[in-house]
């Protein structure tokens, strides 16, 4: 019978048996630490007291994770399927509080690196205050899955009076990203090492409720609020100005991008506004706002190189426009088709 004791997952890990039970006994759980997962159910029963406490409102989201490779610098894709998840709900105001995991495991994946992987994701969550209380655990045969995949769910609460949405950006607003641009799309690009790149680039992974909270004291009233992963920000921003009506004006000498993202995208032809970023927000707050916001997002270390890059107009309504460093003006569309495979 195989067991958790076997460097590698046997289908057998995933059949609902013995096998099953003890690789979640043995390594799942122990890597998460936590009552509600210890216990066992086939749920998390959470406390409703616990979200009345903190808010008016539950915030849910859910998402999958397959990125290759699956350690990068800057993290790995547990450390992505935390964050993502956290952000997800961060960029509503709401305090993520709960999480699931579900994993999909290729027979003949080494058991140490799930413990790798799991460990991760156990370190992110205790940063950012959260609990993995539930899950599932599927083992595939050999081919049928690219090693592993995660998918997580979260659960958090929103705060009376806060009100963000894709919808509420009105003429006059500021836009302001939190700092550079396409960092963790292009240290997934390096770590692959498939086109003889070489430069200095983490990925950007990280929570951001904390940096989320700081902007709210400084600005209850946000009106829009978006983490910039696929499609990057030009996709946030379109969204926004989709949703919303208006147009939004971007100024490229705002635009932050560091030299090794910036090089690696003169080779590529890629521009680094639809580049992925797994630790970077774009916010649309009121004019008069936009200071105080600012200086909260740069007091905060996931802010630090926060800035103002543009504003909302009243035209060309759904429409993005870029200021060049040329004195000319661009149409900054949806990203159309795929830039770079499995960075999320």
């Amino acid at each position: 019978m195989a067991a958790p004791k076997d460097t590698t997952i046997q289908l057998a890990h995933g059949s609902g048996g013995r096998a099953m039970r003890e690789l979640i006994e043995r390594v799942i759980v122990p890597a998460f630490d936590n009552p509600r997962l210890a216990a066992l159910e086939d749920q998390a029963t959470l406390p409703l007291a616990a979200l009345a406490a903190h808010g008016d409102r539950r915030a849910f989201t859910t998402d999958g994770y397959v990125v290759e490779p699956l350690f990068f610098p800057g993290g790995d894709i547990g450390t992505l399927a935390v964050c993502g998840t956290v952000n997800d709900l961060a960029v509503s105001g709401a305090r993520p509080l709960w999480l699931s995991c579900g994993l999909v495991i290729e027979e003949g994946f080494a058991v140490d690196t799930l413990k790798r992987v799991l460990a991760s994701m156990a370190q992110v969550a205790r940063e950012a205050g959260v609990e993995i209380v539930t899950g599932d655990t599927k083992v595939v045969a050999r081919g049928a899955a690219d090693r592993l995949f995660i998918n997580t769910a979260g659960i958090g609460v929103v705060p009376v009076g806060i009100e963000i949405a894709a919808t509420r950006a009105r003429p006059g607003d500021a836009v302001l990203v939190s700092g550079t641009l396409g960092d963790h799309a292009t240290a997934i690009l390096i770590a692959r090492n498939e086109l003889a790149l070489h430069g200095d680039v983490a990925s950007d992974c990280r929570p951001l409720h904390g940096l989320v909270a700081a902007m709210l004291v400084a600005c209850p009233g946000i009106r829009c609020l978006r983490d910039a992963t696929r499609g990057g920000v030009a996709t946030v921003l379109n969204e926004f100005a989709s949703a919303s009506q208006v147009g939004i004006r971007l100024h490229e000498r705002a635009l932050a991008v560091k030299p090794a993202v910036r090089g690696a995208c003169e080779i590529l032809g890629l521009d680094p506004l639809y580049l992925a970023n797994e630790g970077k927000l774009v916010a649309v707050v009121p004019r008069e706002a936009a200071e105080a916001v600012l200086a909260a997002m740069r007091a905060h270390p996931a802010g630090a190189d926060a800035a103002i890059v543009g504003e909302v107009v009243e035209a060309p309504r759904g429409r993005v426009l870029l200021d060049t460093l040329f004195g000319g003006q661009r149409v900054v569309d949806m990203l159309v088709g795929e830039q770079l495979p499995r960075i999320c």
